[in-house]
């Protein structure tokens, strides 16, 4: 029988701490952000940000600093940054100097 290192746990606080960790160490350059176009209530278009893999709190600074350099509204939720109109060039080019592969995808 071998000694095992391995230890399973249920609890919520362990496991979003594990989590949180994870997200922490993913580098820009591993992760697959993609643009898309998306139209929400009353025809109006958005861009849609996916694929970043940050903690809340990571996720919430760049949807604010999105916001700021495209002048327009957005929110961060449920893992997207949502950004008011049709701002996926200007977006893609932040992403890109900050070492993400940043790809437009859809619409």
């Amino acid at each position: 029988m071998s000694n095992s290192n391995i230890v399973y746990s249920t609890d919520r606080e362990v496991m979003e701490l594990q989590q949180d960790q994870n997200l922490k160490n993913v580098k820009h350059s591993d992760q697959k952000v993609r643009l898309h176009l998306d139209r929400k209530g009353g025809g109006k278009i958005v861009t849609v940000v996916k694929g970043l893999t940050h903690d809340d709190e990571t996720m919430n600074e760049l949807a604010k600093e999105l916001k700021k350099k495209c002048g327009t509204g957005g929110s961060y939720k449920n893992n997207e940054i949502l950004i008011q109109g049709n701002k996926r060039d200007i977006i893609q080019k932040i992403f890109i100097d900050k070492g993400y592969d940043a790809k437009l995808s859809g619409g």
